[in-house]
């Protein structure tokens, strides 16, 4: 009782009181925020398992980051920084180029502007050793192909489902047509590897979490890993801090918090 605590659940916790089991909480390591806390585990948790546990990252190598300006993509950058010599292809909006390549993005390409698959070809001809994909549809498809021989594609999302505030079910149809679909035998002939993702189904593998996160607070403690905030919003402002991450203006972790932060109350007073 008493105790600070970083808590997992799959959904409920846009409130002020929450009930999970004990073993979805762990202890915040010393010197952390409450908003780093709310950052930490959903982003750097699927960022680690996905880099280190199925993309097995080793020095010398290279990742394609999607939304690398996102949750996942800050976690998964600063993470690729603690392997030696790691080779970053981050794809964003061009306003977040700059704050990429101070966060250790060697590449960053503008997907809106650019086929981010050429770009890459044109940097490492071969491709790359890993690509994240939260994107789905015919994204996954290019992921696949710009894999090097051995290369490891980890899908875990599928944002192109995703077009804007109304439901396009155009766009989700196009996205459920194109979706990536390949056979064992298929695999055999590329030397690649297919992997899917997703923490909101591991919730038996409290164990297998509980290590990870050990890793993370570790990496934390040693200053190698910070949850980068974009920014906090008070519950009654809930619209606004998504249309933050709707317009893709985030960089870095939208946060919310039951109240708005005592300075902002009191420049709202002034």
């Amino acid at each position: 009782v008493g105790d600070k605590v970083m808590v997992l659940a799959r959904s409920g916790l846009w409130q002020e009181v929450v009930n999970v089991p004990a073993n979805q909480t762990f202890p915040m390591p010393e010197g952390m925020s409450f908003e780093e806390a709310a950052a930490l585990l959903v982003n750097y948790i699927t960022a680690y398992m996905i880099l280190f546990d199925f993309g097995n990252l080793r020095p010398n190598q290279s990742v394609l980051i999607h939304m690398a300006a996102g949750g996942v993509g800050t976690a998964a950058i600063q993470l690729c920084k603690t392997v030696e010599n790691v080779t970053i292809f981050g794809t964003a909006s061009a306003s977040k180029h700059d704050s990429l390549k101070e966060s250790g993005v060697a590449h960053p390409i503008d997907y809106r502007t650019m086929d981010y698959a050429e770009e890459v070809r044109k940097i490492s001809p071969k491709g790359v050793d890993i690509v994240l994909d939260p994107l789905g549809g015919s994204d996954t498809t290019k992921a696949f192909n710009l894999l090097k021989p051995m290369g490891k594609l980890i899908t875990y999302g599928v944002a192109n489902l995703l077009t804007g505030q109304k439901k396009n079910l155009m766009a989700m149809a196009k996205t459920w047509w194109n979706q990536f679909s390949i056979t064992a035998l298929q695999l055999l002939h590329q030397n690649k590897a297919v992997c899917g993702y997703h923490l909101g189904y591991m919730d038996e593998e409290a164990e297998l979490i509980r290590s990870v996160v050990a890793k993370l607070v570790n990496l934390y403690s040693q200053g190698k890993i910070k949850p980068k905030i974009d920014s906090v919003w008070p519950f009654d402002q809930v619209a606004e801090a998504m249309r933050q991450m709707q317009e893709k203006k985030n960089v870095g972790k939208v946060i919310l918090v039951p109240e708005a932060p005592k300075e902002e109350s009191k420049k709202a007073e002034n």
